[in-house]
């Protein structure tokens, strides 16, 4: 299978950082000609960085009408949080059975890795991390299903970029959250595990 093809170096994040910085508020319209002019870019490779960005909910995608940034209605937001603050503590009983010692230093090295990045990382290298250790934790779930409906339900919110993680503060937040999750499993502490992931989940932390 090819490889997609993917934006100049850099574009994507510059893009991505310029939209969490505020430049661009939420349900802004992104015109081509002028990201092609503010960035200095050909007008192929901000298509293509402006697909990737749709790709990972950072931004719609309406056909015949162009790109804007993500805006979601409030109540909605609220309502999808809520059904995963269930869905991932009930998950947390579920998954205790298969923790392993195994999995648990794979999940503390995603943790470790999306700490890094705060210091050396891209706001978009962040968030694929972030995706990889919630990804890890709930593939130990023994209910297939429910580990589907997570990861559905977790895809219907906008992307971490797009809205929850806001400021530097609060990516923070998230990264001893990880930790406090992989400590939580290492212990096979059900009920820590469930205060943290409704903590996490219940502040807008991806």
């Amino acid at each position: 299978m090819p490889k997609a093809a993917t934006a100049q170096p850099g574009l994507v994040d510059r893009i991505a950082h310029d939209i969490q910085a505020g430049v661009y508020g939420p349900g802004a319209w992104l015109k081509q000609i002028d990201l092609q002019e503010r960035y200095d870019a050909k007008r192929l490779d901000v298509r293509r960085a402006l697909d990737q960005l749709a790709a990972k909910r950072l931004i719609a995608h309406i056909p015949n009408r162009g790109y804007h940034v993500y805006a979601m209605d409030p109540d909605q937001h609220l309502q999808i949080r809520d059904i995963r603050v269930l869905l991932e503590t009930g998950a947390a009983a579920d998954l205790m059975p298969n923790v392993t010692a195994a999995k648990v230093r794979a999940l503390r090295a995603q943790a470790e890795r999306f700490a890094k990045l705060l210091q050396d990382g891209t706001l978009l290298e962040q968030y694929e991390v972030n995706l990889a250790f919630h990804a890890g934790m709930y593939d130990m779930c023994r209910n297939r299903e429910l580990a589907a409906l997570i990861q559905e339900t977790r895809a219907r919110g906008p992307a971490a970029p797009a809205k929850e993680w806001v400021t530097r503060s609060r990516i923070e937040i998230s990264a001893r959250e990880h930790f406090d999750m992989v400590d939580a499993l290492e212990a096979r502490d059900v009920k820590r595990l469930q205060k943290i992931i409704a903590q996490h989940v219940g502040q807008d932390i991806s």
